[in-house]
């Protein structure tokens, strides 16, 4: 990851180089590196219109190291904008022997910065924690435990920004993360939700906020070393259920194309950016409406959060 070498400089100010990017030859100081790293996400969220000056964001931080990379960025530009607020949500799924350090580590990360920190759990939202609800998945044979924790998670996060009062929901998916959740979409033969997920996903419906991810031009190996010269305190233990889902052979399968054909993340990200108007226009708009059951936002019937639970006998 890093290039120490006393003949190499830095291509911005000269000083000893400690990191090359390979996509694009750029040679950088540990000073230059950080800057280019904030710089390409303020960059990002000022080519999206993601944020407005006095928004109230709302940050997901798990307490892995792109949540709370996320997190110091996002502080440090909101100091320059004195009407504006953030708030760490931090959701608690309840697997045991991990998530309680997590927490641990976001809290002291967040007295820090002097960041107002909300924790929730899907014991407090739904009856039950993640632990309990794969035994009983498990007994039924039913979907991988991401499968089950990712709609749980992204539910929890919007009942909770909405409760805190955000205008913003800003969400740590790197690079990696858009590019594998495409492809997995691709993989799953859900085409159409290519073209319902992006950089910006909008509140356009009373219930539902707007999530945004401004780390989503920076590839994850990037923001790991990112954390790293920062001194930024992150959770360095990987889920126990990671291992376990098809996502972790798409990572795999990227980074060795990455290493193999330096800057492929980005061609995919863009080839299937110019697919996706065309498959919105496709699938038309899909309208939001109440979940008939919880009342959150879905564009079915029945939320996908609830669907699942239901389907286990738990609700």
């Amino acid at each position: 990851m890093t290039l120490r070498c006393a003949l190499t400089k830095c291509m911005v100010c000269g000083r000893e180089a400690i990191f090359l990017r390979s996509y694009s030859g750029e040679k950088l100081c540990k000073g230059c590196y950080v800057g280019s790293v904030e710089k390409k996400v303020k960059t990002t969220i000022s080519s999206y219109n993601m944020f407005d000056p006095e928004d109230r964001i709302a940050v997901a931080v798990s307490g892995g190291k792109d949540s709370l990379s996320l997190l110091h960025i996002l502080h440090k530009i909101e100091m320059k904008f004195p009407r504006s607020e953030l708030v760490a949500i931090t959701v608690n799924e309840g697997i045991s022997g991990y998530r309680e350090e997590a927490i641990e580590i976001v809290s002291g990360n967040c007295k820090k910065l002097r960041v107002e920190q909300v924790v929730t759990s899907f014991r407090e939202l739904y009856g039950h924690d993640l632990d309990e609800i794969m035994n009983i998945a498990e007994e039924k044979g039913d979907l991988s435990p991401c499968s089950y924790c990712g709609v749980l998670r992204r539910k929890a996060l919007n009942m909770v920004a909405k409760k805190v009062g955000s205008d913003k929901l800003a969400i740590a998916h790197t690079l990696d993360d858009e590019v594998q959740t495409r492809l997995l979409n691709v993989i799953h033969g859900d085409i159409l939700r290519i073209g319902r997920v992006g950089p910006v996903l909008e509140g356009n419906f009373a219930g539902f906020v707007s999530r945004v991810k401004p780390l989503c031009e920076v590839p994850e190996r990037e923001v790991a070393l990112f954390a790293f010269l920062k001194g930024i305190e992150f959770q360095t233990a990987s889920c126990p259920y990671r291992e376990e889902a098809l996502r972790n052979n798409i990572r795999i399968f990227l980074n060795r194309l990455e290493t193999e054909h330096p800057g492929i993340k980005y061609t995919v990200l863009r080839s299937l950016e110019k697919i996706a108007p065309s498959v919105r226009e496709l699938a038309g708009k899909a309208g939001l409406k109440n979940c008939k059951v919880c009342g959150e936002p879905t564009v079915t019937e029945v939320c996908k959060a609830c669907q699942s639970l239901r389907d286990l006998g738990l609700i």
